[in-house]
């Protein structure tokens, strides 16, 4: 199979988030059909939504290659988050946590079924994904909306 660019956010707010982002680039990239490729800086942010009190977040995105489909892709960062710690059954929407990995983008394909939405149906709206994103690929175009990553955060700035 053809290797697909997606696109990976990672999000930690519990426990030692440095670490934990490290770890599931790790996990990532010593998984077979994945190639971790480019990985943003780190930026800390405040939550968003979700309970109150909340630590601080830090985020990055990660470019990975894959040949995986964008329904195994899931699969892996699904079983990474629980190997990290992270059980979403049991959470809150927008709870702290360990380890948090949204798939943002698959390609240039658009993906809605009951188990996978890309491209991610909030990026668009989120500084902290749009800030990472925009670093290491503000050319990359959002396959819905038809604007770079660029353009997105340049409008979440004003």
């Amino acid at each position: 199979m053809k290797k697909v660019t997606a696109y990976v956010a990672l999000g930690a707010n519990l426990g030692r988030r440095e670490r934990n982002i490290t770890a599931a680039l790790n996990a990532l990239q010593s998984t077979r059909g994945i190639d971790v490729r480019k990985v943003s800086s780190l930026y800390e942010t405040e939550p968003q939504g979700g309970p109150s009190g909340q630590p601080k977040y830090l985020n990055a995105v990660a470019r990975i290659g894959t040949t995986l489909t964008a329904e195994r892709l899931l699969g892996v960062l699904l079983a990474i988050e629980k190997s990290l710690g992270r059980t979403r059954a049991d959470e809150a929407r927008w709870a702290a946590r360990t380890i948090d990995l949204d798939l943002l983008l698959y390609g240039e394909r658009i993906i809605s079924d009951r188990d996978l939405i890309v491209p991610h149906p909030l990026m668009h709206e989120r500084r902290f994904v749009m800030e990472p994103l925009a670093e290491i690929a503000p050319d990359v175009v959002h396959p819905v909306l038809e604007r770079t990553a660029r353009d997105i955060l340049a409008e979440l700035t004003e």
